[in-house]
């Protein structure tokens, strides 16, 4: 865990890659979990069955589960001390070369990219996440994730 001590130490990281951080398995539970908040019930996700002749041989999470868990993956990464509040303020880009197979494990490494002043003594950041899946050359996913930090 990086911990940065206030806004110039924040702008001096600008560049540096942080990670990888700790695996997560993607279990199907949180699969099953995330189909029913969304109502996204597809097979490929849902039905193991099927999935099993499919063209990934099992269930997959959805690309946008495997994007929701952004914060959870980058949560041991880095501290910003000094901030008196964060917002996430959208995405940049999004793609998802890869598949996340139910049962495999995902983790992440970013690197800030870009920080513009937005007054109030604020930064936007543009951090770019990547989200590895153990055993693949490929990512499941690559965002650029646009986020503000007032101190």
């Amino acid at each position: 865990m990086e911990t940065l001590h206030g806004r110039e130490e924040l702008l001096a990281s600008l560049g540096r890659e942080l990670g990888p951080g700790e695996w997560l398995e993607i279990g199907q539970d949180r699969i099953d979990g995330f189909a029913d908040v969304t109502g996204d019930h597809q097979w490929i996700h849902v039905d193991p069955e099927r999935a099993a002749s499919g063209p990934f041989g099992a269930t997959v999470a959805h690309g946008f589960l495997t994007l929701s868990l952004v914060p959870l993956l980058l949560d041991g990464l880095r501290r910003v001390e000094g901030t008196r509040m964060g917002l996430n303020y959208g995405l940049e880009r999004v793609r998802f070369p890869s598949a996340v197979r139910s049962g495999t494990r995902v983790r992440a490494r970013s690197t800030l990219i870009d920080a513009t002043d937005v007054g109030d003594d604020g930064l936007q950041l543009v951090t770019r996440v990547t989200i590895e899946v153990e055993g693949s050359e490929k990512p499941a996913c690559v965002a650029d994730v646009v986020t503000r930090a007032y101190f």
